[in-house]
């Protein structure tokens, strides 16, 4: 009875912390699953060479909308990150837009946007774009704090190459930091590190059982790598996570195992949540279990990966699920392995 009554608090108190997140309108640009057909042209040699984190050169994108044909933007774009940036042949890039040119479009309002192209031009390379992707989707299951996305059609042209030929790729969009931030009303707060201890207990153990969930170790809460912040009211902090590239669910070619890790391959799954409540551990390992089905059923029906990976990434996900339906797994894998303050 007593742990009932304390499951029932820790329920109502997450309830609490979580007003109205779900009711949260996505912007135009993220509220369609229609991946949005696009067409970018640029040097790659003179966006590695002219751009960084402060400087952008200029560029424009075309973009289809459903019955209205091609529309053209002008835009701004960098390179962006740090291993991607260093060990792909496609950059990832940040995209920006000026309030004159995205009026009246589906970009109103987006003042930035990431670009997450695929790494290699290898014929497999959209497979990995596509898991990323997934884990983008499965995090908005598990959290209504997220980083939107939406999948792009890419058709680029590459103008270093002298016959400039149009190659077809998937990537996909991600929102701007602060957008997502003023939805919920808070701040990305990234002025000094934040101790775990400070960080929300539910959110953060949500947080950390999907980083298990797709194999990430890729990630710290402490030092913001792979995660942002975001401050609400009453200075509650909440973990915002992206980069999921280097996780066991997604296994690209070129995924390095960290060596503050105790892992031997990145498929290997770690725990690296800090030890919470145990009776919030448990709540939370029951909300993903009841969450399998859906689970399960998204990563069966992605379009965009081959279908051996599909059956790799059902097989890796129903091992998760595994740990979690064993009381002695569950203890062994998560409980003993979580990190003390």
């Amino acid at each position: 009875m007593k742990k009932f009554l304390a499951l029932t608090l820790l329920l109502t108190g997450a309830i609490l912390v979580l007003p109205n997140l779900k009711a949260q309108k996505m912007a135009p640009l993220f509220s369609s699953e229609e991946p949005l057909e696009v067409k970018m042209s640029f040097s790659i040699k003179d966006l590695r060479k002219q751009t960084n984190d402060s400087t952008y050169m200029d560029s424009f994108m075309q973009y289809k909308t459903p019955g209205a044909g091609w529309d053209s933007l002008n835009v701004e774009i960098r390179t962006r990150g740090n291993f991607r940036l260093n060990n792909c042949y496609y950059p990832p890039i940040r995209l920006k837009v000026k309030k004159k040119a995205r009026k009246g479009t589906i970009f109103e309002g987006q003042k930035g946007l990431k670009v997450v192209f695929p790494c290699s031009k290898v014929k497999n390379a959209v497979d990995f774009v596509g898991k990323e992707y997934l884990a983008y989707k499965l995090y908005e299951e598990v959290t209504p704090y997220f980083f939107p996305t939406r999948l792009i059609k890419i058709t680029f042209v590459n103008l270093d190459n002298r016959k400039q030929e149009e190659e077809e790729m998937i990537g996909f969009i991600i929102e701007d930091d602060d957008l997502v931030a003023e939805r919920f009303g808070g701040s990305i707060y990234d002025e000094k590190k934040i101790g775990p201890s400070f960080m929300e207990d539910t959110a953060s153990v949500r947080h950390d059982m999907f980083q298990y969930m797709i194999g990430n170790t890729d990630w710290s809460s402490l030092f913001g790598h792979n995660q942002k912040n975001l401050r609400l009211a009453n200075d509650v902090f909440i973990p915002l996570a992206y980069d999921f590239d280097m996780c066991g669910l997604v296994n690209p070619p070129y995924a390095q195992v960290s060596n503050l890790v105790d892992i031997e391959k990145i498929t290997d799954r770690l725990y690296r949540g800090f030890c919470r409540d145990p009776e919030l551990m448990e709540m939370v390992r029951q909300e993903f279990l009841a969450k399998e089905e859906k689970i399960m059923a998204m990563a069966g029906q992605q379009l965009y990966i081959d279908e051996g990976d599909v059956r790799n990434v059902n097989s890796y996900l129903k091992d998760f699920f595994a740990v979690l339906k064993s009381d002695v797994l569950f203890k062994n894998e998560i409980l003993d392995k979580c990190r003390s303050y």
